[in-house]
């Protein structure tokens, strides 16, 4: 009778630490989804500024095809920046860890271009 008993007790607590673990894990879905959600509306507003920003570069300074070719190589630094990566040449190519700021690959990505004409 105590078998049957310590079995029935110990199935009861297994699910309720199960029941625990549904509600836990749903409760990271929902956290995760609002997560999704957010990420999502920052790249569509990060995209529109960065748009903005390009739409004032080019109405405070004629654009030549030079500098046409340098804002694309700018871009596509800042795309790697963005993916994870350094783009300065302290750290190139090496892993961002959390995503930190890196004040060297910002410098390179957005400084005034130095062209010696």
């Amino acid at each position: 009778m105590m078998d049957r008993r310590s079995l029935y007790d110990g199935l009861n607590r297994l699910e309720q630490e199960m029941q625990h673990n549904v509600a836990e894990l749903a409760e990271m879905k929902e956290d995760l989804l609002e997560l999704i959600e957010k990420n999502a509306t920052l790249e569509m507003e990060n995209e529109r500024l960065r748009e903005r920003v390009r739409e004032m570069n080019q109405k405070a300074s004629p654009v030549t095809d030079e500098r046409q070719e340098l804002s694309r190589s700018r871009m596509n630094l800042e795309k790697i920046y963005e993916d994870g990566f350094h783009v300065c040449n302290l750290l190139y190519g090496s892993r961002r860890e959390h995503d930190e700021p890196c004040a060297f690959c910002l410098d390179v990505i957005y400084r005034e271009s130095k062209q010696g004409k």
